[in-house]
């Protein structure tokens, strides 16, 4: 309870439990594809004021992100567009006109909007169609039922970046915390900590955060050249730990991505990927932390068999073992008060509530109808769980499985039970992050235990083996499964019986004899 930063005066929250563990906010709602989006926003709203990956005072974070209000309706706001197209592909004239109509009554949050400088940049409506068709097909996550004020296209540069709106008609567009939950400022603060910060920044400047290349340039085109932003200054999220040895790791994997060759665009879907591994890490080692528990999280990963396996059994516990963290966390860390000092004082029920106001917030002030019923400490105690827990299993409580999901990491293929099974786009996150060149496969297994906590091979299960849950063999042909995976992906090449190498098809490769 003392390691953590100090409980920020600018957020407003009716208890302070799930915020002391793991910061404001984890969230579930918020994919790794939107964590990334709302980063970028973070990071170019700073870099606009001098200010990239610099934090003068922990969790004094304020942001002015972009609206790009017009940008948004000619993208997702515009069903008529192809229609028009269609009908007067031969009379531009006509087609503009009839669109800008469209468009005046159909454009939500805009005041005075005017879209006649789209004509003076398209003289040919067709291209413009074109244009606008081309980018919406980089929808982030295009198959989603979002509104179209929630939709993002692929951050080719700057003026792909802009925050999540809540779009009414008649009323001001409003800041949304739905999809842009603040984990993506989490992400920002924690490379912020890391003291990679200014690297990270040179090799984003040349891709999407490069106002120069072609794509962003295209973007630029569909927005006026003088735009009225609408939002706000963001005061930004809070993250608990000044240091991690997490921020770390998280920095150095997103550096070797974004300093291999692998071109600039086609690491973007890898840093989303290694970020969503890095913060379900962050996420169980912070729930382990409270418990006080030192030891290595370790994550049993089957490499899918088509018959079922001990492996997938294990796997599967493993999977049920982590997800259940998070709640034993949060009990844990509300009953470690009764241990204190000031708890040891109290000598009635209003001297308790003092006390929980103090330390967690609970329960606010116009909301103690709710504890009427506790007549001891002991009783309020066992009431402030059991709300902490209902309100932890809103959001947090399902991170861990969705965002294994959504970056590959878990799967219930060919079992009823979510276990993890880890998918080829992940793998290959993997590989260009730990294998500069090349590494023997052996070392690449341990590698991927060093850093990560990933059991495959017999090696790293030795302490599952000697225990007697499963043999070195199961653990043999896990390891066996994943080469041929590997090969069938063009990262390995076999050159004997005993010598396999994973190779970085983005890395300089060495000449290899065989």
């Amino acid at each position: 309870m003392n390691n953590r930063l100090p409980r920020p005066t600018q957020i407003d929250s009716d208890m302070w439990v799930d915020e002391a563990i793991w910061g404001h906010r984890l969230y579930d709602e918020q994919t790794p594809w939107l964590c990334f989006m709302e980063f970028l926003n973070v990071l170019q709203a700073e870099q606009d004021v001098g200010r990239a990956f610099f934090e003068a005072e922990p969790n004094k974070l304020a942001y002015l992100p972009q609206s790009r209000l017009y940008l948004r309706n000619i993208l997702f706001n515009n069903p008529q567009l192809t229609l028009i197209a269609s009908r007067y592909r031969y009379d531009d004239k006509e087609a503009w006109s009839q669109w800008y109509e469209e468009m005046g009554k159909g454009q939500v949050g805009i005041v005075n909007a005017d879209f006649t400088y789209l004509e003076k940049r398209f003289p040919k409506f067709e291209d413009f169609a074109l244009v606008v068709q081309f980018l919406r097909e980089t929808t982030i996550e295009g198959d989603n039922n979002k509104r179209w004020s929630s939709q993002f296209i692929f951050p080719y540069g700057p003026n792909c970046l802009y925050e999540d709106l809540n779009v009414k008609e008649s009323k001001t567009p409003t800041n949304d915390r739905r999809f842009f939950g603040r984990t993506g400022e989490l992400l920002y603060l924690m490379l912020t900590r890391s003291g990679k910060g200014p690297r990270i920044l040179k090799s984003l400047q040349n891709s999407v955060l490069n106002p120069a290349n072609k794509f962003n340039r295209l973007v630029a085109a569909l927005e006026p050249s003088e735009t009225l932003n609408s939002s706000t200054v963001k005061p930004g999220g809070y993250l608990p730990y000044l240091y991690l040895p997490e921020y770390q790791a998280l920095a150095d994997d997103w550096l070797s991505l974004l300093e291999s060759d692998i071109p600039n665009y086609d690491a973007i879907p890898h840093l989303v990927n290694i970020t969503g591994l890095h913060m379900i890490l962050y996420s169980l080692n912070q729930a382990k932390a409270v418990f006080q528990d030192d030891r290595k999280l370790t994550f049993i990963l089957e490499i899918v068999s088509p018959k079922k396996t001990i492996i997938r059994e294990l796997s599967s516990d493993s999977f049920t073992e982590h997800n259940n963290l998070s709640r034993k966390a949060i009990e844990v860390y509300i009953r470690q008060i009764v241990q204190t000092e000031e708890w040891g004082q109290i000598t009635d029920i209003s001297e308790a509530i003092s006390l929980l106001k103090n330390e967690y917030k609970w329960p606010k002030d116009n909301k103690e109808s709710e504890i009427e019923s506790a007549n001891t400490p002991e009783d309020l105690i066992n009431k402030f769980v059991s709300a902490a827990l209902n309100r932890h299993k809103q959001h947090v409580d399902k991170f861990h499985s969705v965002w294994g999901k959504e970056i590959g990491l878990s799967s219930r293929r060919g079992s009823r039970r979510l276990r993890y099974a880890p998918q080829d786009m992940l793998l290959k996150s993997l590989v260009l992050c730990i294998v500069p060149k090349r590494m023997e496969f052996q070392d690449f297994l341990d590698k991927l235990y060093e850093k990560y906590g990933f059991i495959i091979g017999d090696k790293q299960a030795l302490a599952i083996t000697e225990a007697g849950r499963a043999d070195l063999e199961a653990f043999s042909d896990n390891a066996r499964r994943l080469e041929q995976r590997l090969s069938s992906m063009g990262l390995l090449r076999r050159l004997s019986d005993a010598c396999a190498y994973v190779e970085n098809p983005f890395g300089i490769q060495e000449e290899i004899i065989s």
